[in-house]
């Protein structure tokens, strides 16, 4: 009698390695589409690092309000497609808004010391403070 060789796998090795895939897709399609919009809030912020600077500036050096104060010399970057607009206030605080595909997220930036409407400079450095009523887990650590 010859023995015969099993050639192939059986269906029920087919089914679990098809019921393992199907667990590990359920899993890691919304952590994707958590972290492509994570991505797209952190292009946000890199577009108000330049305002960052300039407020800093400008507060340091104690720009006068007939310069443009807090925002003098900077200007907006274009919107695209993650981010609506980056705005930045009398006091020097950034506003950057997203746009639906970034789950339209709102980020606000604080700098400390607040600008003040005289040239006095700042006597200290400027420290940032972010805030955000977004779904925290779309923001980076430094504002949640």
């Amino acid at each position: 009698m010859i023995k015969q060789v099993q050639k192939g796998f059986t269906l029920i090795e087919l089914m679990i390695v098809v019921a393992i895939i199907g667990i590990l897709a359920a899993v890691a399609v919304p952590a994707y589409q958590d972290y492509m919009i994570r991505a797209r809030v952190t292009e946000g912020l890199s577009l108000a690092s330049g305002a960052k600077t300039t407020v800093s500036e400008n507060i340091m050096n104690g720009t006068p309000v007939a310069s443009g104060g807090a925002a003098a010399g900077w200007a907006a970057p274009a919107a695209t497609t993650n981010v609506a607009s980056v705005g930045v206030g009398g006091t020097g605080i950034i506003t950057v808004t997203g746009t639906p595909k970034a789950a339209n997220f709102v980020v606000t930036l604080t700098p400390a010391p607040v600008w003040v409407a005289d040239t006095t400079p700042a006597e200290t450095s400027v420290t940032w403070k972010c805030a955000t009523t977004t779904d925290k887990k779309y923001v980076p650590a430094e504002c949640r």
